[in-house]
């Protein structure tokens, strides 16, 4: 399963439904799981952003149905990275420059 971070910041309509309802962060949990992602990871923020999620998902193609899926609600807007764990990167360089 790939990894994936998604960094999300939420519109007027997604601060208000927050405001009134904080339990719909789980919801909208529930909703991405249900698509296939598991969330491994949420946190909220200052700053730029106003979520970060850890998420793993089959294969990108699973991930973009899930955010395209969050961001058509209008409540909020995503950026959605691929997440390379570091060993898994070290051992892809094969040893570094000039080491095929």
């Amino acid at each position: 399963m790939a990894k994936f971070v998604m960094l999300s910041t939420l519109g007027p309509d997604g601060h208000a439904r927050l405001r009134e309802n904080p339990e719909r962060l789980r919801e909208v949990n529930a909703d991405v799981e249900a698509m296939g992602v598991k969330v491994l990871e949420q946190y909220a923020l200052l700053g730029q952003y106003d979520f970060l999620n850890i998420l793993e998902a089959p294969d990108e193609k699973t991930m973009a149905r899930v955010a395209t899926t969050l961001s058509a609600r209008g409540t909020l807007r995503t950026l959605t990275l691929t997440a390379i764990e570091v060993d898994d990167y070290i051992e892809l360089m094969g040893g570094g420059v000039g080491n095929p």
